[in-house]
């Protein structure tokens, strides 16, 4: 079976959104209204609907960092997080944890980085050079 996540959350400018996910994360953009506009987040769905976003706090222990909870995060090949990171230092996104490495030498040994959309939705993206090991112990 082959499945595909939607996530609807709240973005307080849609022209600001389509720049930021359209524009420097280069996802595709979907159906839209006033209102909201979907995109094509890495093979997923997300809808991002004019409101207040969420809250979020600094709580989830991950290694040796403290990530924004919750979050959006999607996995990719390595090469492909090494292609968007470049992106996104080009296009001057503040990273709230710049690429790094995490669990070096272990079992899901992972790039990641984390920054926040225009709204301060924070977002996760992890790179992995096998997939195999995404689900590791």
């Amino acid at each position: 079976m082959r499945s595909l996540f939607h996530l609807a959350y709240h973005v307080t400018d849609l022209e600001a959104a389509r720049r930021f996910y359209g524009g420097v994360l280069g996802c595709k953009e979907g159906r839209s209204t006033d209102s909201w506009v979907d995109f094509d987040f890495f093979g997923h769905q997300i809808s991002l609907h004019l409101g207040k976003p969420f809250e979020v706090t600094r709580s989830g222990k991950v290694g040796d960092h403290l990530v924004m909870m919750p979050h959006l995060g999607v996995v990719l090949p390595l090469n492909d997080w090494m292609a968007l990171a470049g992106r996104l230092e080009a296009a001057g996104v503040r990273f709230d944890i710049p690429p790094v490495i995490r669990f070096e030498g272990l079992p899901g040994e992972q790039r990641t980085m984390f920054f926040f959309d225009p709204s301060g939705n924070p977002i996760e993206v992890k790179g992995f050079k096998d997939f195999e090991s995404v689900f590791a112990q």
